[in-house]
């Protein structure tokens, strides 16, 4: 196994290498604006410092978010790319529970969070780092407060909104070695994967105006 797993869905454009034992190369950089301008050279550079070449991979595992509508169809894009071009399998994985996974809390519940802008949260709760209790979802922080107080929490999302989260913590940011790891262990005990379509939550951000002038030529 040569697992080639990145994610896209927070700020962070992260890339990791999974032999199916260790992760052999990592690669974050945090930038929300150049997803799709640091993706690639993260690619190479994770290769490059295992060693490999592109086609020693023998899947892909993508961060599925939920996440901002750009920056998440990025590494959505890449892997399907990646995975036509090279015949091998694409997997898909929730981001909120890769975050979980880092967090490595033994006993929870507790809960995950990243920034959905907007004053918003994507967020999920969780009984340990392997099993989530809740669908992913996208509220405002105060709307939840009930719902989350007195829990732990990871994420950026939690880190914005310490009213909310008074227990917030670090990971701030996903991270590919994690999302690796995750996915090894899951198809090494034989359990099927998402599939790598984009869990969004809600519209993007971009509209077509309303009552927009059709122009035409005389």
């Amino acid at each position: 196994m040569l697992l080639l797993a990145l994610d896209t869905a927070t700020p962070a454009v992260t890339v990791a290498l999974h032999d199916g034992t260790d992760v052999i190369a990592s690669s974050s950089q945090v930038d929300a604006r150049r997803h799709g301008e640091l993706l690639l050279p993260a690619v190479d550079r994770v290769l490059a410092e295992a060693g490999l070449k592109l086609d020693a991979v023998t899947g892909i595992v993508v961060g599925i978010g939920p996440g901002p509508y750009t920056g998440l169809r990025v590494g959505l894009m890449t892997a399907d790319t990646f995975g036509l071009a090279l015949g091998v399998p694409v997997h898909g994985l929730c981001t909120l529970d890769a975050l979980a996974y880092a967090a490595d809390i033994e006993k929870g519940p507790f809960v995950v969070a990243t920034d959905a802008r907007r004053k918003e949260v994507y967020w999920a709760k969780y009984a340990d780092s392997r099993t989530r209790l809740t669908d992913p979802a996208v509220d405002r922080p105060a709307d939840i407060a009930e719902r989350v107080t007195g829990l732990p929490a990871v994420g950026a999302g939690a880190l914005l909104y310490p009213d909310t989260f008074p227990q917030a913590h670090a990971p701030e940011h996903v991270s590919a070695a994690a999302l690796a790891s995750l996915a090894a262990g899951k198809l090494a005990a034989g359990e099927e994967l998402q599939a790598p379509r984009p869990l969004y939550l809600r519209r993007p951000d971009a509209q077509v105006p309303k009552n927009y002038k059709v122009v035409t030529p005389k």
